[in-house]
């Protein structure tokens, strides 16, 4: 430095020992200038006092040689001293070259600028906060200074910069959060750490009114959540636990949409292997549930995005408990919130609330679209919907069904998708049908395919919820149209009902409020037949499906739409079926859950006497359909104690081609007539007199069978058969009385026309007959099946 220049009102001996190397020197020329300033002070002489700190700070603090720099620097300092109170007015000029210092290659220099800049702010105090954005910025840098004497000094400034924000009530909050929002998502560890104590410090301040600058920080506070050390970890806990603390206090001025917008993306995790994560979800998960039992029905219009990020959560295992049970409480809350008042009608809605724009212009479609507005590829979906902002003045809530749809939709697709998340999604769907049955049936074609297709889950509690939704969709009043029947129309109009006691999951009620608990009519809506084709048609093509799972599905059903709903139909469709092996197996499967699911006690009882006409005709649409397998007619003509049908039928069995699976179904046959259900069988073997017939048709059995077990339960079963002359009693004329009861009790059966069921079963056996001879002429003509 030129030596000889002028710097007065320094003087040489003041600059010369600015610019020694000596500390001690630098520090007694400090002394003069402070001597110096003062005395300007005194004399009020504010021209001088700048000329003083603009010489320090051009010619010293930034010149090139680092002895000038560091005696600019204690020379600054020495001013602020000297100024005292009124160095508020100086602040800027003695502010911006200390902290041009502070990113000086030089350690040592660094750390004084950090002492003269904690000098300078312990004299001005609350004066320096209209600086604040400056210090604030310089102090950032130094935070994650990698030499440990400026870092520690950097630290005894932070604490002196806090006090001094806390003490005062004019910090400028609005001005310091961009910044804060910019350096909120610094990666360096010990700036997060700056960062995440001046939020801690900011957040205590009563004066201070962070919360209404969460949503600008909110992600970035979940960022540093994920943070490698435990104790930014920790103090970033306290932080997120102390602003929801203050949400829970003020849920009315609290911006949800906004921030819940940060939470459905935080409550999906990237990288599982990663063990932060799980605190960033489990968190987010938590402000998640808090938030739609403190918003309630205000989150409605935003539940596809909250459902996106909760229901992958409901499969997690026992590792992520904690994260499981919040997700579980998010969804049991939301789910809550939907109520029937949500299918009202959309133009009603609009024309009692009109629902407007801030701008003034109506609400269109376009503008519900927009919630649709992310795309999460981590979690493997798109047009994913996220909360977005509402209107502070708006009026009507309203139902993201679309969304909601969509999303529950993606997850039954989605072969990666838990069990428990399956489970969670079909019983939104059936309390989506239970509370918005109108406004849900238009998304019933689009979603019916994917309904079936679950069937074939391998689950047993996911089959049975979706058998739920599927028996919801075919029985609700809200699915009636015109074309009930029309998928497959008979001449025999089907009479549909349905079950008297309450749907799955709901209490029987009584009094004006029991349609809200049951909303079904007497009759089945259209969806119905179409359910019952699609399901048959599913059993056709996937044939593991039928044996593994179609007798627990059609017991369920039973169940739930009623057994004489569900045979009946199943009954008439099979009569029409061109597959005529798929139709024989199916009425064998659905003739075997006749006889022995507990769930058909009263269709068997109501099978068992046909003294009505609705038990005849239930017989009549059975039989027709039960002829593709012989022997599950014999044993429905069994059931409803047509023992001179079943004599005649098995007279005609001479003439079918008797296979071994042929003989496999008599021998189950003979295993049923000897289980619990055939005990009224079995006790009517007593009166022989009036069952000629059911002795007959039995040993025709016996005698379609070869020497086997079967053969020879049979025939000790008949060999037990008394002799009739032992049976009759004294009295000739009671014995008399109760045989004409027998034949009045028959009475009703000679009203049908058994010749045509016989007409029919032939005309049946003759299809089978054809298609049998038809395979067999294809597998000879196969030139591998030749013989040689």
């Amino acid at each position: 430095m030129n030596t000889e220049k002028d710097f007065s009102p320094l003087t040489p001996n003041i600059v010369r020992a600015l610019n020694d190397k000596l500390y001690e020197k630098r520090k007694v020329a400090a002394l003069e200038i402070e001597k110096l300033v003062r005395e300007f002070v005194a004399q009020n002489n504010s021209t001088q006092i700048r000329h003083v700190i603009q010489i320090l700070a051009s010619e010293f603090a930034l010149s090139q040689h680092p002895h000038s720099r560091k005696g600019g620097l204690i020379g600054l300092a020495a001013c602020s001293i000297a100024l005292g109170k009124d160095s508020g007015l100086y602040l800027k000029e003695l502010i911006e070259p200390v902290l041009t210092c502070f990113n000086d290659s030089d350690s040592r220099l660094r750390y004084y600028a950090c002492e003269a800049l904690y000098n300078i702010v312990k004299v001005a105090r609350g004066a320096v906060l209209p600086h604040f954005n400056l210090l604030f910025d310089g102090l950032s840098k130094l935070a994650a200074d990698p030499d440990p004497n400026v870092k520690s000094g950097s630290e005894l400034l932070d604490r002196l910069l806090k006090d001094i924000v806390t003490e005062s009530n004019k910090f400028d909050l609005v001005a310091f959060v961009p910044l804060l929002r910019e350096r909120i998502y610094s990666n360096n560890q010990y700036a997060r750490q700056f960062i995440i104590s001046w939020i801690h410090v900011l957040e205590s301040v009563p004066d201070i009114n962070l919360l209404d600058y969460l949503p600008e920080i909110l992600d970035g506070l979940f960022q540093i959540l994920g943070d490698n050390s435990k104790e930014i970890r920790r103090t970033c806990e306290v932080v997120l636990g102390e602003f929801l603390k203050e949400i829970k206090k003020t849920p009315s001025s609290v911006k949800f949409a906004e921030m819940a917008n940060i939470l459905v993306i935080h409550c999906q995790v990237a990288d599982e292997t990663k063990l932060t994560n799980d605190l960033i979800q489990l968190t987010a998960m938590t402000w998640m549930r808090e938030f739609i039992q403190l918003a309630g029905r205000a989150v409605l219009p935003y539940s596809s995005g909250i459902l996106t990020a909760v229901l992958p959560c409901l499969s997690y295992d026992d590792r992520k408990k904690n994260t499981k049970e919040a997700a579980s409480a998010c969804n049991h809350s939301l789910m809550k919130l939907v109520t029937p008042e949500d299918d009202e009608d959309e133009e009603k809605s609009e024309s009692t609330e009109s629902p407007t724009k801030e701008d003034g212009q109506p609400k269109t479609e376009a503008d519900s679209n927009d919630m649709l507005n992310a795309s999460q590829e981590s979690v493997g979906f798109s047009n994913i919907s996220f909360f977005t902002p509402a209107s502070a003045d708006r009026l009507q809530v309203t139902l993201d069904l679309n969304g909601i749809v969509q999303v529950l939709d993606r997850h039954l697709h989605d072969s990666s998708t838990g069990m428990m998340t399956r489970i969670a999604v079909l019983k939104w769907l059936y309390h989506l049908y239970i509370k918005t049955p109108c406004k849900m049936f238009r998304h019933t074609d689009s979603l019916f395919p994917m309904l079936l297709k679950t069937l074939s889950d391998e689950s047993d509690e996911v089959i049975l919820k979706d058998l739920e939704v599927l028996a919801e969709i075919a029985s609700s009043p809200a699915g009636q149209t015109d074309q009930v029947g029309s998928c497959d129309s008979t001449d025999n109009k089907l009479e549909l009902k349905v079950p008297d006691s309450a749907k799955p999951g709901q209490q029987p009620s009584t009094g004006p409020k029991a349609a809200d608990s049951s909303p079904s009519t007497p009759n089945m809506n259209s969806y119905f037949y179409k359910f019952m084709i699609n399901l048959l048609k599913r059993f056709s093509l996937e044939r593991k499906l039928l044996e593994n799972r179609g007798a627990f599905i059609i017991r369920q059903l039973c169940l739930l739409l009623h057994a004489e709903n569900i045979f009946h139909s199943m009954a008439d469709i099979l009569l029409k079926e061109e597959d005529l092996k798929f139709a024989s197996t199916m009425v064998q499967t659905l003739n075997t859950i006749l006889l022995t699911s507990a769930e058909l006690f009263q269709l068997r009882n109501q099978l068992k006497d046909l003294r009505t006409q609705e038990s005849c005709a239930l017989f009549y649409c059975l039989y027709r359909s039960w002829c593709h397998n012989p022997v599950a007619t014999v044993s429905l003509c069994f059931l409803t104690q047509n023992y001179k049908h079943a004599y005649d039928l098995i007279q005609k069995f001479g003439d079918l081609e008797v296979t071994v699976d042929f003989l496999m179904e008599v021998d189950k046959l003979v295993q049923l007539i000897e289980s619990p259900i055939f005990t009224y069988l079995r006790l009517q073997l007593l009166d022989v007199e009036n069952n000629p017939y059911l002795i007959k048709a039995l040993y025709g059995l016996l005698m379609l069978l070869p020497q086997s077990q079967a053969f020879q339960l049979l025939s000790h079963r008949l060999r037990c058969v008394p002799n009739p002359e032992l049976m009759r009693t004294v009295d000739e004329s009671k014995y008399m009385d109760s045989k004409q009861q027998v034949v009045s009790k028959r009475a009703s059966h000679n009203q049908m026309d058994y010749n045509e069921l016989l007409q029919h079963f032939d005309c049946v056996q003759s299809k089978h007959l054809d298609v049998r001879h038809q395979r067999s002429g294809r597998a000879s003509d196969h030139p591998d099946r030749k013989l040689m």
